[in-house]
């Protein structure tokens, strides 16, 4: 009978092993993306797959430009509608669904300096 105990407590412990490593390499598959924040940016995020945790890394002058986080209306309307990002250098988390991106430097966002990336 203590034998069978023990089947047990070492088959719950090693599920639970497992489930702390099936957690942990979700966590651990994240991917980095460099964005090269420019006009025409949208184009860039076409045929990639993007998951909720990816980063993106948005480069470039911030002499001349910034990233805002936007919400849809933002992006399409090409108005300012959330964080705003000056360092040239901006790492930003992707949340699961859309996420939206523009330039807020007069003129930027309507000349394509905006970006959409759904991620899953």
């Amino acid at each position: 009978m203590a034998q069978g105990r023990g089947s047990v407590s070492q088959g719950l412990a090693l599920g639970l092993l497992l489930l702390c490593l099936l957690l942990g390499a979700d966590v651990a598959g994240a991917a980095t993306y460099n964005v090269d924040w420019s006009f025409g940016a949208d184009s860039w995020s076409k045929g990639k797959n993007f998951r909720a945790g990816d980063v993106l890394v948005f480069s470039y002058d911030p002499s001349v430009h910034n990233v805002v986080v936007a919400d849809a209306g933002g992006y399409h309307g090409c108005r300012e509608s959330g964080t705003r990002y000056s360092s040239g250098n901006d790492r930003v988390t992707l949340g699961s669904g859309t996420n939206y991106f523009i330039c807020s430097v007069s003129g930027h966002c309507g000349a394509g300096m905006k970006m959409a990336v759904t991620a899953s």
